[in-house]
Order: C-alpha cells, then structure tokens, then sequence
C-alpha cells in the first residue's frame, strides 16, 4: 500500500478552509423556521444575487433541492422528462416517483445536453391515457457525461421549446459555476431562460453542507412548503450556511484550477496504450476512464489503484470515474500517471 492518498472521488470530499471554520465559529444564529437565522438568510440572499433569480432556499442536500423542484412545478401524476443519463434519474433513488408522484419520460442526449426538438417529440396531445408532461429537467454539468457543459445557446432553444408548450425548465446545476467558468460565461446567462435551478456549495465550492434552489419568489415561497414536508428545516442552520456565504464569496474563481488538472490527467492518462479517457468537449472537472482495452474490469481497476494511494469511484463494466478538486493538485497529476504506467508495466 501506498502512503500517499490522492482522492478523486469526488469534489465532495473537499474540507472546509480555514476562513470557513472562522466563520462558522462566530455565526450570528437564530431559527430558521420563523425566519430569524441572520446567516441563513444573508446566505439565501447572496445565493439568488450570484445566480440572477429573485429568491433562494438553502436546503441539506442537491438531492432534497431537485425534489422540492419537482413537487413545487408539478402535481402528483404529472410527468418529467430527463435526459437518460441524468442524476435526478438515475443516482437519486427514484424521488421523482416515490416522493413527487411522477412518471418520467427520456430522452438520450448527446454529452447529455438534449435538444429542443426533443423536447417537442416528447409532448403527446392531450388524452386521458396520458400522464401530462409539466417538467422538463436538465443537468449542467453533467456528471454521468463526465462533467460536460452545457452552452447558453442550448439552454436558451429547450427554453423556448419548453415556453411553446407551457412547461417548466429546471435546471440541475449541482456544478453550474463550473460551467459558466468552463464557457466563459456567468450563472445568470444560463438562469434567465429557466424556471428554477438547484447549485451545490459542498462540491468544489468546499463548503461542508448543503444546496440552494433558486427561482422567483413565488416558487420559493412554494418550495418552502415542500422542504418542510421533507423535513428540511435546520433550525439554527446559520452555523453551516457562513461557510457557504464564504465559498459563493471566495471559492467560485478558483474552480478554475480544478479544470486545469483535470486537463492535466485526461492528458497524462490518454497518452497511455490500453487507456481511453473520456473528457468531453466542454470539460470541467470530471473525467471517465475506461481499461477495456486491458480486460480489467471496474473493481479491477479501482483496488489497483487504491493500492498505490489513488481513489476513485467505478464506472462499470471497465471504467472509473475521477474528479480533480481542491486537495488535488498539479503535482500529484504526475504521480498518478506514473502509478497507472506501473500498473500496466
């Protein structure tokens, strides 16, 4: 075994700085179910000013803010469309049905980004044999795509698809700020052709907990509602949400260098023979690798490298998953690339 650990499992391990622990310590705090949480609502605020919305609610998780996106734009019996491989679909244990009541439809999208006349061919007329479609939920980045980005122009023609037919875009932007950096551009370009968006601090933001669901007030007000039937009420949550105003205040920029390492391994590890990478045309921070090629299978893969200090999460039948993030740096790009030559050697 090695000694040395680089961890690529995910951007969610990051820890939070040290201007986060600092402020955590002397976060003013009240309830937040009546509203009196100073950090709690200053953080709200700054979440729905960063992403160009009227309104946002911190909520625990990415997974607690779709669900209440979906029962907040829909009734029970309604029906969402998804693109195949999204995480609202695929890695969210079923919220969609099991707690908003909705069938779902799919469409395959390539590097996940679907496509407007997609979004037309989904709408049947209307027929009682029918579940009405109402949502409409896209992924950016897309995290099963290996961190693909979606473009403005994109959002912008399933938007007017969806307005033709009177349904609601929300946006599944656990990583939107790493796509605006990717494409150089701002969340608020993406967000003034949605509904709603739901963006992770606890990702590559490094905050310890949580999310935000933003939209107008109306549905913020609304979603409330459905946070509490999930029980999503925190109470004195100030003590978490500071971390998070600092990581919307300090940590967006530096997302940056996680895209550049990302480059760095898709680059390091494609050179090898046996090797594909996965790294999509608009990056980020996510790469896929498969050793197919070599025979090896998911498991293979990840107790191999494991053993020399590198972890990752499978991606069967032959592939991994790996996501640079804050503790990753440049430096270690090298030792992973050299610890896979040996593994093959």
């Amino acid at each position: 075994m090695s000694d040395k650990t680089i961890d690529l499992r995910s951007d969610t391990i990051t820890l939070p700085t040290e201007a986060m622990q600092e402020a955590m310590a002397c976060a003013p705090l009240g309830d937040d179910v009546y509203g009196e949480d100073p950090s709690v609502n200053h953080l709200q605020e700054l979440a729905a000013e960063k992403v160009g919305m009227e309104a946002a609610l911190y909520v625990p998780s990415g997974t607690m803010g779709n669900a209440c996106a979906l029962m907040t734009h829909t009734n029970w019996g309604d029906e969402v469309l998804f693109e195949e491989q999204a995480h609202m679909y695929y890695w969210e244990a079923g919220t969609y049905a099991s707690l908003a009541g909705l069938s779902a439809r799919i469409a395959a999208g390539e590097h996940g980004v679907i496509t407007a006349d997609q979004v037309r061919e989904t709408v049947r007329a209307d027929n009682p044999h029918f579940a009405p479609l109402k949502v409409v939920c896209i992924e950016n980045t897309h995290n099963n795509h290996a961190g693909h980005a979606w473009s403005v122009a994109e959002v912008a023609a399933v938007s007017a698809a969806c307005r033709e037919h009177g349904l609601k875009l929300h946006v599944d932007g656990a990583r939107i700020f790493n796509a605006a950096i990717a494409t150089g551009t701002t969340v608020p370009e993406y967000t003034q052709h949605v509904d709603s968006v739901m963006f992770c601090i606890s990702k590559g933001l490094s905050a310890p907990v949580g999310s935000l669901l933003c939209g107008s007030r109306d549905f913020v007000d609304r979603a409330y509602r459905m946070r509490k039937r999930l029980g999503g009420a925190m109470r004195q949550a100030g003590i978490v949400a500071a971390a998070g105003v600092v990581a919307l205040e300090q940590m967006v920029d530096r997302l940056a260098e996680d895209h550049t390492v990302a480059r760095e391994l898709a680059a390091g590890l494609g050179a090898i023979e046996g090797v594909e990478v996965i790294f999509p045309p608009r990056p980020t921070n996510i790469l896929k690798v498969d050793f197919a090629a070599l025979g090896w299978s998911a498991a293979d893969l990840v107790a191999k490298w494991k053993a020399r200090g590198v972890l990752c999460n499978p991606r069967p039948p032959h592939g991994a998953r790996l996501v640079a993030n804050r503790h990753v740096e440049i430096s270690d790009v090298k030792y992973v690339v050299e610890a896979t030559r040996e593994m093959i050697g």
